[in-house]
C-alpha cells in the first residue's frame, strides 16, 4: 500500500527555520544581557561597599595614644537606600574589635586601602556581600594595622536581578516576535520570484509551449533552464506526433479513394442483391475511413497553427461565401437549399484565414450531412461585438444530453449512428474559436426543428 506524502511548503519551512534561529538568538540574548547586567550590578555594589569601608577607615584616628573612630553618616547611608538591606560593620585594630559586631567574619586574604578584598558568605541566617579594607596607623610611634569590614545583605541585588530578568525576558520575547514577523516577510519576499514564475507558467494556455523568459534570480536559473528544456522536448514530441498524424492521414486517404472508386465500378457490375449490398457496406466503410482521415488531417493542421496564428483583417461575410461556394455541389446532390443572410454594414475580424475557413466549412458540412433532402439551411452573419457566424438547419438537431460533450474529440450524438462521421468537426470549430478568443455555441433552431451552430468571434 503506497504511502501518501503531504506536500511540504518551502515558505513554511523557511519561516520555521528562521523562527528557530530567532528563538536561539533570543535565548542567547537573554542570558548574555542577564550575565552582563548582573555583573555590572554586583560591581556597582562592590564599589559602594569599598567606598563605605574606605570612608570608615579614613575616619580612624589617634587621640593621646588612643585609637578612636567616628563613623561618618555618609559611610553607611550610601548603603541600603535602594532596598531593605541590612548593613553590618566592624573596625579591627591589631586583631581586636574597636567597634562594630565582634562576630562579623573578616574576608580571608591580604587587603589594603587601594586593594579591597571582597567575599560572599552566610551570616546571621542570611547571605552577605562583605569587603575588608586595611590601613596602617601609627600610635605612640608603634605601627597598628586597622581593618574595616563592611557587610551588606543581597536583597537589593536580588531585586535588581529580578528586574533585569523581567526586562531581559520582555526584550527577548519582543525580539523573537519581531524577528519572526520579519522572517515571514523576508521569506515571502525571497520566494516571490518563484511565485511569479509559477503564476506566469500557470497563466499559459494548454498549447502555449514557448520558452519561459521571465526574469528570475540566479538560484532559479537551473529550474528555468530545466523547465525550458522539458518544454522544448515536449514541443518536439507533439510536433512529431502531429506530423505522424498528418502523414498517416494523407497516406490513408489516397488508397481509400482508389478502393472506393473500384468498389463503385464493381457495384455497378454486380447483379446479385447480396453482392451489391456487401459492396455498398464496403463503400460506406471506405467513406467513413476517408472522412475520418480528412478530419484528422484538419485537426492536426488546426492544432499546429493555433500556437502561432498568422492573423490578418478578414471580412466574415467572405468566409461564409467561400464555404457556401465549396459545399454547394454537395448540398445540390441532396436538393438542399442554402440561404445566405448578411447584414448591410461591413464587419471585420482579426484572425487566421485558413483556420477560420476550416471552421466555417466544418459547420456547414455538418449541417448538410445531417439534413434530410429537400430542406433548407440558413447561413447568416449576426452583427455585433462579438459577431456570430451562424448555420441553422432543419435536420435532426441535438439531444439535450449530448450538447455538453459534442465538442469533445471523437464524440458524436446519440441520434446519428446511421450517418458517417468522425466526431472531430465540432472539436475543430471549438479549437479555432478558442485560438481566436471566441467561442462555439450549440443549440436548437429557434425557427423550427433542427440545429443552430454559431462561431462567435471578436469583431470591430
Amino acid at each position: 500500500m503506497s504511502r501518501v506524502v503531504a506536500p511540504v511548503s518551502i515558505r513554511r519551512r523557511l519561516v520555521v527555520q528562521l523562527a528557530l534561529v530567532a528563538a536561539l538568538l533570543s535565548v542567547a540574548f537573554f542570558f548574555s544581557l542577564r550575565v552582563v547586567a548582573e555583573g555590572a550590578t554586583e560591581a556597582t555594589q562592590d564599589n559602594i561597599l569599598a567606598a563605605s569601608a574606605t570612608s570608615i577607615a579614613d575616619a580612624v584616628y589617634t587621640d593621646a595614644g588612643v585609637v578612636r573612630v567616628e563613623i561618618p553618616y555618609s559611610a553607611l547611608s550610601m548603603l541600603g537606600t535602594v532596598s531593605e538591606d541590612r548593613v553590618f560593620y566592624r573596625v579591627i585594630v591589631n586583631g581586636e574589635t574597636l567597634t562594630g559586631y565582634d562576630d562579623l567574619p573578616v574576608p580571608e586574604g591580604r587587603s589594603s586601602r587601594n586593594q579591597p578584598l571582597f567575599a560572599t558568605y552566610g551570616y546571621r541566617d542570611d547571605t552577605f556581600r562583605a569587603v575588608v579594607v586595611s590601613r596602617a596607623l601609627s600610635v605612640a610611634n608603634q605601627p597598628r594595622r586597622v581593618q574595616v569590614v563592611v557587610a551588606q545583605t543581597r536583597l537589593g541585588l536580588a531585586a535588581i536581578s529580578s528586574r533585569i530578568t523581567t526586562t531581559a525576558t520582555a526584550i527577548g520575547v519582543a525580539f523573537f516576535l519581531t524577528a519572526t514577523a520579519l522572517s515571514t516577510l523576508a521569506a515571502q519576499n525571497a520566494l516571490s520570484p518563484l511565485s511569479r514564475l509559477a503564476e506566469a507558467v500557470a497563466r499559459r494556455g494548454p498549447k502555449d509551449l514557448r520558452p519561459v523568459t521571465a526574469e528570475t534570480p540566479t538560484e532559479l536559473a537551473p529550474l528555468v533552464g530545466g523547465l525550458n528544456g522539458f518544454i522544448a522536448r515536449l514541443s518536439a514530441a507533439l510536433t512529431r506526433s502531429e506530423d505522424l498524424i498528418v502523414e498517416a492521414a494523407h497516406r490513408v486517404r489516397t488508397p481509400l479513394a482508389t478502393v472506393r472508386t473500384q468498389a463503385e465500378v464493381m457495384h455497378l457490375q454486380m447483379e446479385k442483391p447480396h453482392n451489391r449490398q456487401a459492396l455498398r457496406q464496403m463503400i460506406r466503410a471506405v467513406d467513413e475511413s476517408s472522412r475520418s482521415a480528412g478530419q484528422l488531417l484538419d485537426h492536426a493542421m488546426v492544432t499546429l497553427r493555433s500556437d502561432q496564428l498568422e492573423t490578418e483583417e478578414i471580412d466574415p461575410a467572405d468566409l461564409l461565401r467561400d464555404a457556401i461556394s465549396r459545399l454547394s455541389p454537395t448540398a445540390d446532390l441532396k436538393d438542399i437549399a442554402i440561404t445566405l443572410d448578411l447584414p448591410q454594414e461591413a464587419l471585420r475580424v482579426q484572425g487566421d484565414p485558413i483556420l477560420l475557413q476550416n471552421a466555417v466549412r466544418n459547420i456547414l458540412d455538418n449541417a448538410i450531412k445531417y439534413s434530410p433532402a429537400d430542406t433548407e439551411i440558413t447561413v447568416r452573419l449576426v452583427p455585433g461585438i462579438p459577431c456570430r457566424l451562424q448555420v441553422c438547419d432543419q435536420g435532426r438537431g441535438f439531444a439535450a444530453e449530448d450538447i455538453a460533450r459534442l465538442p469533445d474529440r471523437f464524440s458524436r450524438g446519440t441520434n446519428v449512428d446511421d450517418v458517417i462521421g468522425s466526431g472531430l468537426g465540432l472539436t475543430i470549430v471549438r479549437d479555432v474559436a478558442q485560438a481566436h478568443g471566441g467561442a462555439l455555441e450549440i443549440g436548437a433552431n429557434p425557427e423550427g426543428g433542427g440545429a443552430c451552430v454559431s462561431l462567435v468571434l471578436p469583431s470591430y
